[in-house]
Parts: structure tokens; C-alpha cells; sequence
């Protein structure tokens, strides 16, 4: 795992939508797994795309096997809300008298925050699950956060939960979450932009809201599908008319990912590039070929 990261237990992986995090996250995953860490990848309120990538079934709701090393788990609202509320009420036939109650169900859909904390609950509690030896069931767990505003939203509830309920169950449950969330030595998280005016300027907008929101302090600035220098002049020179447009393409893709990179250092972060990978399939392959920019060692820009 990449020095900036490798000491780190929570890793928790956003950025604009369609910039790749979920692509990025699996990457990592699998990195942390060929490390030898027992890491565990959690994809919230979504479409599972994290075993598709990996040319693995679907796991759903249960915590499943997807390499050595490696699980995955997709965190649902309804579903973790089941497995939250049975934690504190045991019983099941309980459960069903509250929870199922038509009433009770139309009442928690206006109530948001309650959603939010069991879906970030869920990956959070697995990261302190142990083993009957007393050790981590897992040494780190990664999760696939929302996109840019919907991060903050969903990182921020444990706060907003202390600051508005009274003492109880749920304000324990939230101070726990957040003193894991703001503590640097356990959490990083992992910004993913592309090299792109937009997605960049939401990347500085997002690390500044982490930072004065939740409290949180991103550790690395990933940019996918970066384009280094390929064509030298003599090399443009050479090339036939017929190919002249996919040169000045290349071209372009080269000059807005150096401008982008100098855009996104100025946050202070250490940035990553990982290159844009060119054919018509994106698999397993893809992402062992994305893994190895997260090896230790690797140099960033």
C-alpha cells in the first residue's frame, strides 16, 4: 500500500460522480489484500460493481469471500437498518412488531439521519469486529463513499446526530463513529478527480468541506485516467495527415492533465496519477493493472 496509506485502517474513497472512485476503491482493495492485510470493501446504497470489476458473483448484504485476503459487502438502507435495530433489540419477533409496523416505516423514510448512520454503521462496526483470539476481523476496511456532497452529508451525520439528540443508544453509536472518522492515526480518505476542470475544482471544494465539516483531513488526491507525454516533435512531424486529429487529442488530454495536476497540488496533498487505460473492456485485468500504482514505493508527481 502506498506510504501515505499504509498505516491507515479506515480508508474511505469519494470524488465527483463518474471519476472512478468505485474503479479506484477496487484497486486499493485488491492492493491491500495482496499486502497481506485482511480487508474488507464496502460499497453504500448502490448498484454493486466492486465484485463485477473483480469477476466475482454478487455478495449482497452478507459479508463475502472475494480473493484471498479480500471481502466485500454492499450496505443497503433497509438492510442495515434490519441489522442495526436487531443489534439493540436481539429479538427478532421485537424487531418486527416496531420496525415493521406500517406506521414506524413511513415515519423513518422522513427521517434521514437514521438511514445515514446505520449505512456508515455498518462498515464502521466491522472495522472493530474481533476474533474470538481478541485480533481485527479485518486490518482494514474500504469504503466506496457517495460522490462529493452526498460525502459530506454521509460523514457528517455522526455529528450532527450528537449535536441534536439527547443521550441514549444512537448518541453513543454516533460518538464512536465520529471519534474513528476524525481520528488521522486510523482514517485516511482518498480523493478521486479526472483531468478535468470540473471534476478538479469539486475535488478542492470537497477536500476544504471535509476538512472544516467533518473534521476529517484527506491523505491522498488520486487523478484517473491521466495521459502522460507520448509524441515527441519529430514524432508529429512524421505522422500522416489521416492520423493528425488522434495526435492533437492525445495532446490536448496531455495539457489539461498537467494543468490539472498543478491545479490539485495546491492543496497541499500528495497527488497520484493512474494512467488512462485504452480498449474497449474494463475487468479484473484493468484493475490489477490500476493496483500496482499503490504498491509501496511508488513516487508521487
Amino acid at each position: 500500500m502506498i506510504d501515505q496509506l499504509a498505516d491507515k485502517r479506515l480508508l474511505v474513497v469519494t470524488g465527483k460522480g463518474g471519476v472512478g472512485k468505485t474503479t479506484i476503491a477496487a484497486a486499493l482493495a485488491l492492493e491491500s489484500a495482496r499486502s497481506g492485510k485482511r480487508t474488507l470493501i464496502c460499497e453504500i446504497n448502490t448498484k454493486e460493481r466492486v465484485p463485477q470489476l473483480l469477476g466475482r458473483p454478487e455478495v449482497g448484504p452478507v459479508v463475502t469471500a472475494l480473493d484471498e485476503n479480500l471481502w466485500g459487502v454492499t450496505v443497503r438502507a433497509e438492510e442495515a437498518m434490519r441489522e442495526y435495530a436487531m443489534m439493540i433489540l436481539k429479538f427478532e419477533s421485537i424487531y418486527n412488531a416496531v420496525f415493521e409496523n406500517r406506521v414506524v416505516k413511513y415515519f423513518l423514510r422522513f427521517v434521514p439521519s437514521v438511514q445515514e448512520v446505520v449505512l456508515l454503521g455498518k462498515p464502521l462496526f466491522h472495522l472493530r469486529e474481533k476474533r474470538p483470539d481478541g485480533s481485527f476481523r479485518f486490518d482494514r476496511v474500504i469504503i466506496d463513499a457517495p460522490a462529493t456532497g452526498h460525502a459530506i452529508t454521509f460523514l457528517a451525520i455522526p455529528q450532527v446526530i450528537l449535536d441534536t439528540v439527547p443521550p441514549g443508544a444512537l448518541a453513543d453509536d454516533a460518538k464512536w463513529m465520529r471519534d474513528l472518522l476524525v481520528d488521522s492515526k486510523t482514517t485516511s480518505v482518498v480523493l478521486v478527480s479526472l483531468p478535468e476542470e470540473m471534476p478538479v475544482n469539486e475535488t478542492i471544494e470537497l477536500n476544504e468541506s471535509l476538512k472544516t465539516k467533518v473534521h476529517v483531513t484527506p491523505g491522498l488526491v488520486v487523478l484517473n485516467e491521466s495521459v502522460g507525454s507520448r509524441f515527441s516533435a519529430a514524432d508529429q512531424a512524421q505522422v500522416s495527415p489521416a492520423l493528425g486529429q488522434i495526435i492533437h487529442d492525445h495532446l490536448e488530454r496531455e495539457r489539461m492533465t498537467l494543468a490539472s495536476l498543478e491545479k490539485l497540488k495546491t492543496m497541499g496533498l500528495p497527488v497520484l496519477t493512474v494512467p488512462h487505460l485504452y480498449g474497449t473492456h474494463f475487468g479484473r485485468n484493468e484493475i490489477e493493472r490500476i493496483s500496482t500504482r499503490f504498491t509501496p514505493g511508488v513516487p508521487t508527481p
